[in-house]
C-alpha cells in the first residue's frame, strides 16, 4: 500500500448513483475511475470533470461488465494509472418495468439480460479486481442489491431475482475474499434519480414516486447522494465489516 490517495473503481458511474459515488468519494479525498458504455461517455466525461474539479484524478473507463476481458482490461488499466486499487462499486445495473404476475411478457431473453449485468457483471468485475484489491491492503467492495431481492417486489421478477442473486453473491464473495478484501452489499428502496428514472416516462415515474411516498413508513424518497454516503462508509468505514446487506429503504421492509 502506497501513501498517495486511496482509488476507487465505480461501474455504471455515469449516471444516477453511479455519478452521484463518484463525486462523493473524490469529495472524501479518493481518486476515482468511472466506469461506462460507449453510449454514455459524455456523461461519464462530465462526472470525470467534476471530480477532477473537486482536486481529484479521475479517469473514465470504458468497460462491458458482461465481457470478462473487457472487465479484466478495465481493471488493469485503472490500477496501472493510479497505481493501486483500493475499492469496487458495483454500481452498474439494468431493468424493465414488467408486471410479476404477467409472466408471458417476461421472455427468456430479458432475463438472461437482466441476470448477465447485474449477477455476471458484479462477478466479473469482483474477479478481475480481486488481485489489485489484495495488493491494496484495505481492499473493499461495495455491491448493489435491491430491496427487490429481499421481498420480491420491484420492476419485475427478472430483476428481483437477480438481486437476490447479488446479496447470495455477496456473502460468498466475503467469505471467499476474506482475509484480505472485504465485501458488502447496500439494498435500497426507490431512489429519486436513480434506474427507474431511466427507464419510465414521465408520467409513469410520478405514478411510481407517489405510490413509494404513500407506502413508506418515512414519507420521503431517497436520493442518489444517501445512498453514495453509506458506500463510502462502507468502504472506507469500521474494518470489521463484512457480508452485510444493508437495507436502505425509507422503512418499506417494515411493512412486510
Amino acid at each position: 500500500m502506497t501513501n498517495r490517495s486511496p482509488a476507487v473503481l465505480i461501474t455504471g458511474a455515469a449516471t444516477g448513483i453511479g455519478a452521484a459515488c463518484a463525486t462523493a468519494f473524490a469529495r472524501a479525498g479518493w481518486r476515482v475511475g468511472v466506469c461506462t458504455l460507449p453510449d454514455t461517455r459524455a456523461e461519464a466525461d462530465a462526472v470525470v470533470a467534476a471530480c477532477q474539479a473537486i482536486g481529484q484524478d479521475a479517469l473514465v473507463v470504458e468497460v462491458d461488465v458482461t465481457d470478462d476481458a473487457s472487465c479484466r482490461a478495465a481493471a488493469a488499466a485503472f490500477e496501472n494509472h493510479m497505481g493501486q486499487l483500493d475499492g469496487l462499486v458495483n454500481c452498474a445495473g439494468t431493468t424493465r418495468f414488467i408486471p410479476h404476475g404477467d409472466l408471458e411478457a417476461l421472455p427468456s431473453s430479458e432475463f438472461g439480460r437482466t441476470n448477465n449485468v447485474n449477477v455476471l457483471g458484479t462477478f466479473q468485475m469482483i474477479r478481475a479486481c480481486r488481485a489489485g484489491l489484495e495488493r491494496s491492503g484495505r481492499g473493499a467492495i461495495v455491491n448493489y442489491s435491491s430491496i427487490a431481492g429481499i421481498s420480491g417486489v420491484g420492476s419485475s421478477v427478472a430483476y428481483a431475482a437477480s438481486k437476490g442473486a447479488v446479496s447470495t453473491l455477496t456473502i460468498s464473495m466475503a467469505r471467499a475474499l476474506a482475509p484480505h478484501i472485504r465485501v458488502n452489499a447496500i439494498a435500497p428502496g426507490y431512489v429519486a434519480g436513480g434506474l427507474p428514472s431511466r427507464v419510465l416516462e414521465t408520467e409513469a415515474l410520478a405514478a411510481v414516486e407517489a405510490k413509494y411516498l404513500e407506502t413508506q413508513p418515512l414519507k420521503r424518497l431517497l436520493t442518489p447522494v444517501e445512498v453514495a454516503e453509506l458506500t463510502i462508509f462502507l468502504i472506507a468505514g469500521p474494518p470489521g465489516i463484512t457480508g452485510e446487506i444493508i437495507r436502505m429503504d425509507n422503512g418499506l421492509h417494515l411493512n412486510g
